[in-house]
């Protein structure tokens, strides 16, 4: 069976409502946070894409027991310090930052060596960023060029540490506080803004955190030594999936979609404060709160006209995965749009920020760039009329599943887009759902 999709015209005017994929960050925070609480916990509306099974797989090879009920996972926690690696435990993270990064964290206080590693995409992204601050904790690494595989020796001594995160990652900081869960002692953490999904979960389960707010850097304190009580926890929809239905809608003729129960934490709505910016016809509806998270439905109508943007770079960790999308929306806005500071995107599992440039010139649109600030000149008479071919991107899903999105809406003679496996990682039913709004995919 081809691993490749072929799309030989855009999508017809649809109006319709539909339900995108559990969130995936959340989904792993609910197994990593479920595996140390003391008890039975259960997770209803579970992602289940690869990422989420590989950290089933991880957490099993540590003594975690699942059990698959009707309507939820139910997840038997080990308590704080409970893990039981054995001698020569090999995780395999697969594709996932999440995973690996905080894993270790999760890890930082068992005793036993172990290994870590991923497939070729995770195997080529850096660790130091961990590598560094579970050192301070007193953990053991070895590893070749800070990258995968790596051998982990982790210690009951557990010191609690004082941690600058200057990079705006989630990754990283859920790693830390991952790690001081497993400390006597307060450990604290100057981080950059980012997802804070980590930080909600673990205010909803009563555990001794503090966070106070400034504009660009959270305060973060972390007591350690105190059980995790189990709990109850129903994943909403993914911003993150949700964007590529979003961004067809906007591009598409007379079309309108809405889409239920999203996560709408402000830590993760980047693309729509951008995508507003640049006129694009976006309300969110029936807000609530669900255990610290927000949660809306999401309505999208056709934009005919884009402005384009002087995007801040404080926008960038809450769209720091949707930037491929929001790139395809410049390339139809009238004028300029500059972006800055984009180094992080380099470090995803594909170089993005060079694959997205190249993308771009693909399909006729002139893209300046100096150092990780690009320039994007758009042309709102953008209509696609060649061949196109988009391969060796590293089997990046987000990659994947934007190339899906310009070829159902910009137009071409005909578009073969490579890696369609790729969607397993954290949206296996993307292209069900496209079809069912009458998308023309084979």
């Amino acid at each position: 069976m081809s691993n490749q999709v072929k799309i030989k015209e855009t999508i017809k005017p649809f109006k319709k409502k539909i339900f995108v994929s559990s969130d995936k960050s959340i989904s792993i925070r609910c197994l990593l946070l479920s595996s140390i609480a003391l008890g039975k916990s259960k997770i209803y509306n579970l992602l289940q894409s690869e990422d989420v099974i590989d950290t089933i797989k991880a957490l099993k090879k540590v003594g975690v027991n699942f059990v698959s009920k009707k309507n939820y996972l139910e997840v038997s926690g080990v308590g704080i310090n409970g893990f039981k690696i054995k001698k020569n435990t090999t995780i395999n993270a697969g594709n996932s930052g999440t995973l690996a990064r905080c894993f270790l964290g999760l890890c930082a206080g068992s005793k036993n060596k172990f290994k870590m590693i991923g497939d070729k995409s995770l195997s080529k992204r850096d660790f130091l960023r961990v590598i560094e601050p579970l050192n301070l904790f007193g953990v053991k690494i070895k590893s070749k060029n800070n990258l995968l595989p790596i051998e982990v020796t982790g210690t009951d001594m557990l010191r609690p540490i004082n941690f600058n995160e200057n990079k705006g990652s989630a990754q990283v900081k859920t790693c830390v506080i991952l790690s001081a869960l497993n400390t006597r002692g307060i450990t604290k953490i100057k981080a950059k803004k980012s997802r804070n999904h980590t930080e909600q979960m673990l205010k909803f389960l009563d555990y001794p955190i503090k966070v106070k707010k400034n504009k660009i850097y959270d305060l973060i304190e972390v007591e350690g030594s105190h059980q995790i009580k189990p709990f109850k926890y129903k994943v909403p929809g993914d911003i993150s999936s949700a964007s590529f239905f979003i961004v067809l809608t906007l591009l598409s003729k007379n079309s309108e979609l809405l889409i239920k129960n999203i996560n709408i934490n402000p830590t993760r709505i980047g693309i729509l404060k951008i995508l507003k910016k640049m006129n694009a016809n976006i309300k969110i509806n029936n807000k609530r709160n669900y255990n610290g998270e927000l949660i809306g439905d999401i309505k999208v109508k056709s934009t005919k006209k884009f402005n384009s943007i002087n995007c801040k770079s404080q926008l960038n960790s809450s769209a720091i995965d949707e930037f491929l999308l929001i790139f395809l929306v410049a390339s139809k806005s009238k004028g300029v749009s500059i972006f800055r500071n984009l180094d992080e995107l380099n470090k995803k599992e594909s170089p993005r920020l060079n694959v997205a440039i190249n993308f771009l010139k693909m399909i006729g649109i002139k893209v300046s760039r100096k150092n990780n600030n690009i320039k994007i000149f758009g042309n709102p008479q953008l209509i696609l009329k060649n061949t196109y071919h988009v391969k060796n991107f590293l089997k990046d899903h987000r990659v994947f599943m934007m190339s899906v999105v310009a070829a159902l809406t910009l137009g071409g003679k005909f578009w073969k887009i490579n890696d369609k496996d790729a969607i397993k990682t954290s949206f296996p039913n993307f292209l069900n759902i496209l079809k069912n709004i009458g998308a023309k995919i084979s």
